[in-house]
């Protein structure tokens, strides 16, 4: 399971008890975030977490390999978000999933500012052109969509067209 954005880990300590045998890739582009996650990994005793110092452009996460991405109001962030997804789609195993949750842009209510949410069109224009198909949906939170991909595998990058 990879924390994309991981921070000082809020869901990547959690997510680790939840996955003994796993492994939970913790990625963040701040250093000073994956020092906290390692403190807090060490004050807690979970040791199946490990620390990934990605780039704006690249996660860094092992090609094949990841069956969970959870991006969680982190992937409006993104300075280069093709890129990105290039590399998340990579990372997928076969069965793998991309979750992304994001505060709703089409609900006015939500007490967030603009420039921090997304509608679910801006996330499925994005998303499906490159390479990734909608699979699922979690509309039951207050305020934010959770959406889950799977690598549309009849997809070809641009490159090879």
């Amino acid at each position: 399971v990879c924390d994309l954005g991981c921070g000082n880990g809020f869901y990547a300590l959690p997510i680790a008890k939840l996955v003994p045998k796993g492994k939970v890739i913790g990625v963040d582009i701040q250093p000073q975030m994956l020092r906290m996650l390692r403190e807090r990994s060490r004050v807690a005793k979970i040791d199946n977490i490990e620390p990934v110092l990605g780039t704006l452009t690249d996660p860094k996460l092992p090609e094949g390999k990841v069956d969970l991405v959870l991006c969680v109001d982190a992937y409006h962030e993104f300075s280069h978000p093709e890129q990105m997804l290039r590399h998340i789609r990579q990372s997928l195993s076969p069965t793998g999933r991309l979750a992304l949750v994001e505060f709703r842009e089409e609900d006015p209510n939500v007490p967030i500012k603009p420039l921090h949410k997304m509608s679910k069109r801006q996330i499925l224009k994005e998303l499906i052109p490159n390479g990734f198909q909608l699979v699922g949906q979690f509309d039951a939170l207050p305020w934010q969509h959770v959406m889950f991909f799977g690598r549309d595998e009849s997809w070809e990058p641009p490159e090879k067209k």
